[in-house]
C-alpha cells in the first residue's frame, strides 16, 4: 500500500481481492462458499478428478500471508483457509512446477478455527483470516513478527484491538451492472475486476455502508449508470467515504468518468435529505483507464471539501486525496509507541520522513525541541503546514521533496538531527534513503512499517552501518487480515 499516492486497485494483486472458490453445490447453497465439514465416505485414498487431485492431508504451520502448509507426494502445498493441526480434503492443481491447494472439506478442525462472520469472507478476500478466533489471529501475527525480527531482538507482545471490527475510517466501494442489468456494488473479487455485490463489510464503518447503499438505491431513480470499463459508457464509477472517528464528520467523494455529471444538485440534496451527518461531498473525475481510483479533477458540491479528526489530542484536516491512518484506535497505540522509542526530552531536533499530512511530527513536537517534515507529495505537504498553524503548533516545519536528499544536504552542511522518524510505504525505504540517514548520523531512528518483512531488510542494512536495534513493537493496525504493523527502534552504536 503506497501511502502517499493516490488510492489503486489494481488487476491482479490488490489485497481487496480474491479468486473465487470452487465449492459443492451443497455448500454453495449455504450462501458462504465455505469447506465443508465431516467425515470422509472414501477410503482415504486420492482421487483424481477432472479438475485436480483430491487428498487427505494435515496442516503442519501457516505462511506469513496465512496459509496452511502441508506435504503432498513430498511437495509443500499452500492452502488458503486451513488451519495447523487440520486434517482437511483438498484439491490439488498442478501447473508445471507449481502445486497449489483448494479446501474442499475440513475433516478435523482446530480450536482456532470459527465460522466467519462474513457472508462474503470466502469470495472478497479483503480479510483473509476471519475464520480464525480473535486470539488465535494475535498469535499468529505476533509468531510471524518474531520469526521475521530473530535476527534482532525479541518483539514486545503485539497490541490488539478490543473491538476489531467497524474499524475503517476509509471505505471504497465500486460499482457496476450483473447480468440481469441491475445496479451492483461491492468490492472486486481478487485478480479480477468482477464486482462482489455486499451490502456490508464488517469491517467498515457502518454508516458508510448505510450511505452506500442508500446512493445505489438512488442511481436508477437519477438514471445514473454506472461506469463499464470495457464499453467506456457510465459516469458512476467509485463511492470514496471518510469517516471522522471522534468528529464524526463524514465525506461522500463521487468518482465519475466525466465531469458531467447531470441533476447532480438535485442528485447531492436527496442524499442529504437521507443522511444528514454527511458534512461534504465532492464530485472526483477520473477519466483515465487507469488502476488509480482518484483522478486529478475535483470539485466540491457541498460543504467545506474536506473532514476534520482528532488524533493524539491534535485536529487534522482531511482532504480525499490525504493519507490518513485507517484505524485511528490503533494508531494512537502505534504513534503512542513511537514517540515513546524517541525519547524525546524537549529538546530535540526530529526529522518526520514521509511526513503526509503530518501526523506522527506534529504529534512529537508537543514533546520535541523542533520537528522538520518532509514529503514528496506536494498535496499532502499544503495539508500539514495547514494541520500545523490549526494546531497552533510553532515548532514545526514541513518542507516539499525527497527526504533523502533532504537528509544528505542536511548533512553537507554539518546540521545535526537528534531523532529521524521514518514511515514509509509497504515497499519500505531504498538505500539512497537509508544511506542518506546514515550519513545524518541521528542519535536515534524509529522505523513505523506496515511491512514487516521489508522493514527487515531495511533494519539489517541499518546495522551493517552503525545502529542497533534496540526495541520491537507489533501492533494489530488491521484486524481480520494479515498485515501487521511494527515500530522499531534503532540507536546509533
Amino acid at each position: 500500500m503506497n501511502k502517499r499516492k493516490n488510492l489503486s486497485h489494481k488487476k491482479s494483486g490488490n489485497k481487496r481481492k480474491r479468486s473465487e472458490n470452487s465449492f459443492s453445490k451443497q455448500q454453495k447453497n449455504h450462501g458462504r462458499g465455505g469447506p465443508s465439514k465431516g467425515k470422509r465416505s472414501s477410503d482415504g485414498a486420492n482421487q483424481r478428478g477432472q479438475k485436480g487431485i483430491t487428498a487427505e492431508v494435515t496442516c503442519t504451520r501457516l505462511t506469513h500471508d496465512g496459509k496452511g502448509i502441508a506435504q503432498w507426494e513430498g511437495k509443500q502445498v499452500e492452502v488458503p483457509h486451513l488451519l495447523p493441526g487440520e486434517k482437511a480434503e483438498i484439491l490439488i492443481t498442478k501447473r508445471g512446477r507449481d502445486v497449489s491447494g483448494e479446501l474442499k472439506r475440513v475433516i478435523a478442525s482446530s480450536k482456532d478455527r470459527v465460522e466467519p462472520p462474513c457472508p462474503y469472507f470466502y469470495e472478497c478476500g479483503g480479510c483473509q483470516i476471519q475464520h480464525m478466533t480473535n486470539l488465535a489471529q494475535g498469535r499468529f501475527k505476533q509468531q510471524t513478527v518474531n520469526e521475521l525480527m530473530k535476527p534482532f531482538v525479541k518483539p514486545e507482545p503485539i497490541m490488539t484491538m478490543e473491538h476489531p471490527y467497524d474499524y475503517r475510517n476509509k471505505s471504497h466501494t465500486a460499482f457496476g451492472m450483473n447480468q440481469q442489468r441491475q445496479i451492483i456494488g461491492g468490492m472486486y473479487a481478487m485478480n479480477t475486476h468482477r464486482i462482489i455485490p455486499m451490502d456490508r463489510c464488517l469491517i467498515h464503518d457502518p454508516k458508510a455502508d448505510e450511505i452506500v447503499n442508500t446512493i445505489k438505491g438512488m442511481l436508477k431513480s437519477f438514471k445514473v449508470q454506472p461506469y463499464n470499463e470495457d464499453t467506456g459508457r457510465g459516469l458512476l464509477r467509485h463511492v470514496l467515504i471518510k469517516v471522522g472517528k471522534v468528529s464524526g464528520e463524514i465525506m461522500v467523494v463521487l468518482v465519475t468518468a466525466s465531469s458531467e455529471f447531470k441533476g447532480k444538485n438535485n442528485f447531492v440534496k436527496a442524499l442529504r435529505n437521507e443522511h444528514p451527518e454527511i458534512t461534504t461531498i465532492l464530485q472526483n473525475v477520473n477519466k483515465r483507464d487507469t488502476s488509480m481510483v482518484l483522478g486529478e479533477q475535483e470539485k466540491v458540491l457541498f460543504g467545506k471539501g474536506t473532514i476534520t479528526d482528532t488524533l493524539g489530542g491534535l485536529e487534522f484536516e482531511i482532504s480525499a486525496k490525504s493519507f490518513y491512518q485507517i484505524n485511528p484506535v490503533q494508531t494512537e497505540k502505534l504513534y503512542g509507541k513511537a514517540i515513546e522509542m524517541a525519547e524525546l526530552s524537549g529538546k530535540e531536533t526530529v526529522i518526520d520522513a514521509y511526513c503526509g499530512i503530518g501526523t506522527i511530527g506534529l504529534i512529537a513536537s508537543k514533546q520535541a525541541g523542533n520537528v522538520i517534515g518532509v514529503e514528496l507529495n506536494k498535496d499532502a505537504v499544503r495539508d500539514s503546514i495547514r494541520n500545523s498553524k490549526r494546531n497552533g503548533v510553532k515548532n514545526a516545519r514541513f518542507y516539499q521533496g525527497d527526504a533523502g536528499q533532504f537528509m544528505v544536504e542536511m548533512a553537507a552542511r554539518n546540521e545535526k538531527a537528534d531523532v529521524v522518524i521514518m514511515d514509509p510505504p509497504r515497499s519500505g525505504s531504498d538505500e539512497a534513503f537509508l544511506s542518506s540517514v546514515v550519513k545524518l548520523k541521528p542519535k536515534k531512528v524509529v522505523y513505523v512499517s506496515c511491512n514487516p518483512e521489508t522493514q527487515v531488510r531495511d533494519l539489517h542494512y541499518l546495522e551493517k552501518n552503525g545502529y542497533k536495534v534496540e526495541a520491537i513493537q507489533p501492533v494489530d493496525m488491521f484486524p481480520q487480515t494479515v498485515h501487521v504493523e511494527t515500530v522499531a527502534k534503532l540507536v546509533k552504536k
